[in-house]
């Protein structure tokens, strides 16, 4: 099974206030940086097969924090970058929280297409489809970080979940924080949710128990060993 560590970006000057988007040049705030370092040393026992990170600054510098000292490079992929919100980015949420279109961004989001940018349905697509290629490529017991943001989290976590679009509101993704998604050849399991504390994974042999080689089912029966 191939586990799939998804955090945000620590925070920014922007972080908030205004929808940074694709904004170039947005780097980590003072505190943006110390939360990415409290993020590296959550999982600094858990091994990385592989680091990935949207293109943009807040996250490549996230990442870099959690690939210091283990001898990994973090590998960019844009299908993991930040919606493109066109004309809305840059501008201030209290302002966009008066257009038309910021109730169905909330309510009907898979129907939401950017002025000038991109629908949101595509950005699940494109982070999906990347999700399930580095789950292919890291190999099935293969453990790997991907530093994003928080629409594109919230969009992969509903996949996860079986859910429409529409309610991916209802999943918060925090800055620095960690969601767990353990890919099994039959469904996907949410292990942890915009978790700020250690992370320590099940080992296989913790899952053997009700795994398939014995059962048939990917799930053990009366809902898992735990972690603890």
């Amino acid at each position: 099974m191939t586990t799939l560590l998804l955090a945000r970006h620590g925070l920014t000057a922007l972080t908030g206030p205004v929808l940074a988007g694709r904004t170039p040049g947005v780097h980590l705030s003072e505190e943006g940086r110390r939360q990415a370092g409290a993020l590296a040393a959550r999982i600094a026992g858990v091994r990385l097969d592989a680091i990935v990170s949207s293109p943009l600054e807040r996250c490549v510098e996230t990442a870099a924090a959690v690939a210091e000292g283990r001898g990994t490079a973090v590998k960019t992929d844009e299908r993991f970058v930040e919606c493109g919100y066109g004309d809305w980015t840059g501008r201030p949420l209290e302002e966009l929280a008066k257009e038309p279109l910021w109730r169905v961004v909330q309510a009907h989001p898979s129907a939401a297409v950017f002025p000038g940018g991109e629908p949101l349905a595509d950005v699940q697509h494109r982070a999906v489809a990347a999700v399930r290629e580095w789950n292919a490529r890291v190999g099935e017991k293969g453990v790997y970080l991907v530093c994003s943001h928080g629409d594109v989290i919230k969009a992969i976590v509903a996949d996860a979940l079986g859910l429409h679009l529409d309610q991916f509101q209802r999943i918060t993704a925090d800055p620095a924080a960690l969601t767990v998604i353990r890919y099994a050849p039959l469904r996907p399991f949410l292990l942890r949710l915009n978790d700020m504390g250690e992370l320590r994974l099940p080992e296989d042999s913790e899952e053997k128990d009700g795994g398939e080689n014995i059962t048939g089912s990917d799930a053990a029966v009366g809902g898992g060993p735990g972690t603890t």
